[in-house]
């Protein structure tokens, strides 16, 4: 099925392999230039109808909130200067367009008792039926992956049983985002139930014989989908499922399997300070260990101290606006 439909569907799928090949991941870019792609084809389009009217009335009958709208067109804006370098057009019609004003985005932190809660949670609500118990097992040591090492969501679950190295207590990541590789160590509790999971697995021929590290039924590959319900359930049955809160010029985000890497960022990061060592120091370690390309890219978690500073920051905006 084409994801484009305008006269531009070819040029949008070139853009895409070459960033593509750049390193970029392709889902949020291919998002961006629908929306764009589907508003050229409701408004039969040419290429003499780009100006920056045409941006401007587009942007106002986009439903979505100002920070999307913005990350969107940036990258409609990278596309265009594609198209200048392509000889395809001369001048980028966007250029001269301002960006909407942000809310400001304030992420939700498990504390170091709340990320531990929500993994006991994960055990205690593992099926032990045959048709679940190996998918249920694999979504646990992907939460904890991701909380105890800091992975990214996609990076356990394209791990290959062979990217996993119990001698020396590794992981080798390959190829995620900005197509970098990285072999990390692992902690030694978060390894013992890797292993245990492999056992486990010997059990199960079908799935023994995949290539994947975390499996569902039949040895296919976990998906992000299956992870969302479960993840789901165990916030749920902690009472930790809260919604976005929305205050102001502030976005209190609601968790999600990002949050647990967020997490991890902020926690170690504050760990560190308490043990009296050097945080400016540490980062670059931090970074690296994260798949980060740079160091500043892991500041950028860094809005607020810990789980308790973001509730004390939602309880005074509460406060605030009920007041006002």
């Amino acid at each position: 099925m084409k994801r484009f439909k305008s006269f531009l569907a070819e040029q949008m799928e070139d853009f895409i392999e070459y960033r593509f090949q750049l390193g970029y991941s392709n889902t949020s870019m291919v998002y961006c230039l629908q929306l764009l792609d589907i508003h050229m084809v409701e408004k039969q389009v040419t290429w003499a109808s780009f100006d920056p009217l045409f941006f401007i009335r587009f942007r106002a009958d986009l439903e979505l909130e100002n920070r999307s709208i913005n990350m969107s067109f940036r990258m409609i804006k990278i596309f265009f200067n594609y198209l200048i370098r392509k000889d395809l057009i001369l001048k980028n019609p966007l250029q001269e367009i301002t960006e909407l004003q942000e809310n400001q985005v304030i992420p939700f932190i498990f504390s170091p008792e709340e990320t531990d809660l929500f993994l006991k949670a994960v055990i205690q609500l593992m099926r032990t039926t045959e048709k679940f118990y190996l998918s249920d097992f694999s979504a646990y040591i992907a939460f904890l992956l991701m909380a105890r090492c800091g992975l990214r969501t996609s990076e356990p679950l394209n791990l290959l049983k062979t990217h996993y190295r119990p001698e020396e207590r590794t992981i080798y990541i390959e190829k995620t985002k900005f197509r970098k590789d990285r072999l990390i160590p692992i902690p030694k509790a978060v390894a013992h139930e890797i292993n245990n999971l492999l056992k486990i697995r010997l059990l199960f021929p079908d799935e023994d014989d995949s290539l994947f590290l975390l499996v569902k039924v039949k040895g296919d590959k976990l998906i992000r989908m299956f992870i969302n319900r479960r993840f789901k359930k165990a916030l749920t049955y902690i009472n930790l499922d809260q919604p976005r809160k929305i205050i102001g010029t502030t976005n209190f985000s609601r968790p999600s399997h990002h949050s647990l890497r967020h997490s991890f960022a902020v926690n170690t990061l504050k760990r560190i300070k308490q043990q009296g060592k050097s945080c400016q120091n540490a980062l670059p370690v931090l970074a690296a260990y994260m798949g980060h390309s740079k160091y500043k890219y892991t500041t950028h978690y860094l809005k607020i101290l810990d789980a308790e500073h973001r509730r004390q920051m939602l309880d005074f905006s509460i406060s605030k606006s009920e007041g006002a």
